[in-house]
């Protein structure tokens, strides 16, 4: 019975007390007072690159921040980005043969309910100093940009378009003249962009590329459909052909990441979002999660079908390689997972052990794979 009025007293306070406390205060003491923000600065990180070689360069993009810089291997941050139109960044691409040379994509392509759209490319050739808007503005989202190992002017932009309806601004967008013009090299259907790509470590004649067909909308999100998959370009970017079959899901697939390693050039992981055989719409669907080609792309095998892989697909799906180590692979997601079995095998990070959390990107240094950056909501975490 004692207990019964100790509840009925803080209910009765729950209820009634802020109405008192209301009344008692003196609102002309209070008219006068206005907020300030006391920080911290910043929201989730979404992307990050660094400068092969230097420990002290990094640049990183922000959900809705821009772009920030450091030169003190990450003890003191600057933003760099404040001057532009744009405050969501998808990705940044250091150029390998200049790292003055810097582009910028705009717009998050991790799809969530309240992601901001971007404006298209940016570029920088003085390390962030200055920067030009050099096109593709209504690509929306932009999830991966390369940029060719010897020449900083032939890029490649991935772009998942706004997602919201139909658009014809969905790719692969190719560049030789560093963005004053451009080609639209692989267009799927207006339904379908690109979640990632990579390119050849040993060739840069040979690129491959993860295609995304996506519907946002303010009340639903429907991640996958035919026009996802994997294709193939053998001659630099200017043709494409879809990989069918071989080893690879043959209903539809979701988002896809890639990654390869310069310590086995002709092995290929490919992150694949499936239904894990849950039937959808009626329609059987797929099992699995990660696949690996050790003949560039030619066969495929199921390696994981380990749904911790990937988490909330459509918001995460990341995978990176160690330079050093064909077997040494990372899984970006929630968590922080790693395996050093070529993906067999999977080892689950404690958070307490894990770079961050809700994971977003990860970059390797590709001379150095013990030197790493991961981008998460949590800022940045590098490892040396």
């Amino acid at each position: 019975m004692k207990n019964l009025k100790l509840i009925f007293i803080a209910v009765i306070n729950f209820l009634f007390l802020p109405e008192l406390i209301s009344q008692t205060i003196n609102k002309e003491l209070v008219k006068d007072m206005k907020f300030r923000h006391v920080g911290p600065i910043g929201n989730r990180v979404t992307t990050v690159a660094g400068v092969p070689n230097n420990p002290l360069v990094y640049y990183v993009g922000a959900a809705s921040g821009g772009v920030w810089k450091t030169n003190d291997g990450g003890l003191n941050w600057n933003p760099i980005f404040d001057d532009q139109e744009v405050h969501s960044i998808g990705s940044i691409s250091v150029a390998p043969s200049d790292p003055m040379t810097v582009y910028v994509g705009t717009g998050e392509s991790s799809i969530r309910s309240n992601v901001s759209i971007g404006n298209g490319v940016y570029k920088s050739e003085d390390g962030g100093e200055t920067w030009k808007h050099i096109g593709l503005k209504n690509s929306g989202r932009i999830s991966r940009i390369i940029i060719h190992p010897k020449n900083r002017d032939i890029i490649y932009v991935g772009s998942l378009g706004h997602a919201y309806s139909p658009q014809n601004e969905r790719g692969i967008f190719m560049s030789e003249d560093g963005g004053e013009s451009w080609k639209h090299a692989l267009y799927i259907d207006d339904n379908t962009g690109i979640s990632d790509i990579v390119m050849d470590p040993d060739n840069p004649r040979i690129l491959f590329a993860g295609a995304w067909q996506l519907d946002l909308k303010t009340w639903r999100r429907i991640s996958g459909g035919p026009g996802s998959g994997l294709f193939k370009s053998v001659d630099g970017g200017i043709s494409w052909s879809r990989l069918n079959e071989n080893g690879l899901p043959k209903k539809d697939v979701g988002k896809i990441a890639l990654a390869m390693t310069p310590a086995a050039p002709d092995r290929l992981y490919a992150l694949i979002e499936t239904g894990d055989g849950v039937p959808y719409n009626g329609k059987e669907t797929d099992s699995g999660e990660l696949w690996r080609s050790d003949d560039n792309g030619k066969t495929f095998k199921l390696i994981n079908s380990n749904r911790e892989l990937g988490g909330r697909q459509a918001y995460y799906t990341r995978t990176a390689a160690s330079p050093d180590n064909p077997n040494e692979v990372y899984f970006i997601s929630n968590n922080f997972s790693s395996s050093i079995d070529g993906g067999i095998s999977l080892e689950k990070r404690a958070q307490t052990s894990s770079p961050n959390w809700d994971h977003h990107e990860m970059w390797i240094d590709p001379f150095n794979g013990n030197r790493m950056a991961v981008a998460g909501d949590g800022g940045i975490s590098i490892s040396q």
